[in-house]
């Protein structure tokens, strides 16, 4: 399981999209956000550089 901090997620659209984001390349990804830690658990195929670079993409930065 990967952990990501990420950064910019306030509300259930950012849920959305930060999901949205991992399963358009993995559609078996688990994906888990919590609001209040700012963070986001990934049971995924994807390393955690392609996790993170899609999360980014989506508008949200990844904390390295």
């Amino acid at each position: 399981m990967l952990t990501l901090k990420v950064s910019g997620m306030t509300c259930g659209g950012c849920i959305n999209a930060v999901t949205r984001a991992i399963q358009a390349q993995d559609p078996q990804a688990k994906v888990q956000v919590d609001l209040a830690s700012q963070t986001v658990k990934l049971e995924t195929t994807l390393s955690e550089a392609q996790a993170g670079q899609l999360i980014t993409d989506a508008g949200f930065p990844v904390a390295k």
